[in-house]
């Protein structure tokens, strides 16, 4: 009998308790607003004009964190951006649990750009008759952290211009963003649902196509070279395929030769491959390094 009347006010205990517990704050967002997080993707949006930005919530804080905090604060008052401090707890709601560093963002969501709004890089001008430009196209990336990463290390490393096809591709949400430590803010992204024709049209105006493979013996019909191989000597285009499949075989018949990475030693079966955002890293860094080179 002791032990029932026990179990009952220990029951009776831990409902009282919960009933005491603060709930977290009920945001109501803005119609059509997403939630960006991350101390870069939100630094970066509030320093851009490309978003409607509605609110910013920042982590109530003391000690260290008040320079990030003030730092926020004069961002966002610059733009008339309302700030709101609120607990962790409000701030792990918002952005569903993923790591936000103390701050998020309310915001329109980013949206790819066409091909007919893009300008015209110039292949030739006066000055360089042999500038040289490298694009990357992504065919059906559908992992929000591999987009993010490669979008991170296209902008880091130079390239000049990124094109995803629009069928089974990511969008580009808040963790793609965060993903890409915010470069996906500042760094235009295009998108075609005709990822062929393109590829033909570029071909006519002199461009040429690399594809990528992770396994040299499976292409056939197409010229496949190390990446150390490649000479950059004309406007180039890396395709690259989606995560578990690679380019499409209609893809790669559009391709005027392929790069592979050479392994550093002989590899277990089901370990020979690269992830997709570490394996375009690697080739990027191959080619843009000629550039570097090139303008010295």
């Amino acid at each position: 009998a002791h032990r029932e009347l026990w179990s009952l006010r220990e029951g009776d205990f831990s409902k009282a308790r919960k009933r005491l517990e603060p709930k977290p704050l009920s945001i109501e967002r803005t119609k059509g607003s997403e939630i960006l997080f991350g101390i870069a993707p939100c630094a970066l949006a509030l320093s851009q004009s490309r978003r409607d930005l509605f609110r910013l919530f920042l982590k109530q804080s003391s000690g260290s964190r008040r320079l990030v905090t003030s730092e926020f604060v004069l961002q966002a008052t610059a733009r008339g951006v309302p700030v709101h401090h609120v607990k962790r707890r409000e701030l792990d709601a918002l952005c569903r649990g993923r790591v936000h560093q103390g701050v998020c963002l309310e915001a329109t969501p980013l949206r790819f750009k066409s091909l007919e709004e893009a300008e015209k890089p110039s292949l030739g001008d006066e000055e360089n008759p042999n500038r040289q430009l490298i694009w990357l196209v992504l065919e059906q990336i559908q992992d929000p952290m591999n987009l993010g990463a490669l979008l991170r290390s296209a902008y880091f490393l130079g390239v000049d211009r990124v094109v995803t096809s629009q069928r089974n591709s990511c969008p580009l949400t808040p963790t793609v963003s965060k993903a890409s430590s915010g470069a996906m803010e500042v760094f235009d992204i295009y998108s075609t649902d005709d990822l062929r024709s393109f590829l033909k049209a570029k071909t006519a105006e002199g461009w040429e196509v690399m594809g990528t493979v992770s396994k040299p013996e499976d292409v056939e019909n197409v010229p496949v070279i190390s990446c150390l191989e490649f000479r950059w000597n004309k406007p180039v285009i890396i395709v690259i395929g989606s995560e578990g499949d690679g380019l499409s075989l209609e893809t790669q018949l559009l391709c005027h030769r392929m790069l592979a990475i050479p392994p550093g030693r002989a590899l277990h079966p089901g370990i020979e491959s690269l992830n997709v955002s570490v394996a375009t890293g690697i080739l990027l860094h191959s080619i843009c390094s000629q550039k570097l080179r090139h303008s010295d």
